[in-house]
């Protein structure tokens, strides 16, 4: 296989628009750009959690859902390219469904923090949410297959409880929220 990249810059951007995989030409600040700009975010942030992670289990999980966002961005560029199906948002809830297994049942809200991997996975889940109200305006005005909002929905409750699994793997404890903290 060839490079895929042999330049970095092009300067066919300097415009104000961006290129899609069709060939198309968007302004750079036009919902689809902002949406697939909020799922290289959400899939940078990843990062960070994996090159934190010290549980193979969760890196490998992690790692995959890196994978699975870079499809996922390359669908927002090409719909009519589907890599993220119905089969993925299941795997998604299976493994979220093993990982919560372990964890004790939730009796308060719980604080981001802990360990700081979890805190970062954490910070990856505030991301997630805001891709998917990204990726919900979108849908207002372009179409793509459902399965997107879907699996972003789902990420960020597996992104909340691998960040409870996380604690659980390091020993933190978690944060619950004390509402009567507040002083008046």
């Amino acid at each position: 296989m060839g490079y895929r990249l042999s330049k970095i810059y092009t300067r066919t951007g300097d415009g104000g628009t961006t290129g899609m995989g069709d060939g198309s030409r968007l302004e750079k600040d036009s919902l689809r750009v902002a949406a697939i700009g909020e799922v290289d975010e959400l899939n940078s942030v990843l990062g960070i959690v994996v090159s934190t992670c010290t549980d193979p289990g969760i890196k490998e999980i992690l790692l995959t859902i890196q994978h699975d966002l870079f499809n996922l961005g390359g669908q927002l560029t090409l719909p009519d390219y589907e890599m993220i199906t119905a089969e993925r948002i299941q795997w998604l809830e299976q493994v979220l469904d093993k990982m919560n297994e372990d964890l004790p049942p939730l009796e308060e809200f719980i604080l981001p923090g802990g360990g700081v991997t979890a805190a970062h996975c954490q910070l990856a889940r505030a991301v997630c949410r805001r891709t998917e109200r990204s990726i919900v305006s979108l849908s207002r005005e372009f179409t793509f297959s459902e399965q997107i909002t879907a699996y972003i929905n789902r990420l960020s409750d597996l992104l909340f409880v691998a960040s409870r699994a996380l604690n659980r793997v390091t020993g933190e404890a978690e944060i619950y929220w004390q509402s009567e903290r507040i002083k008046k």
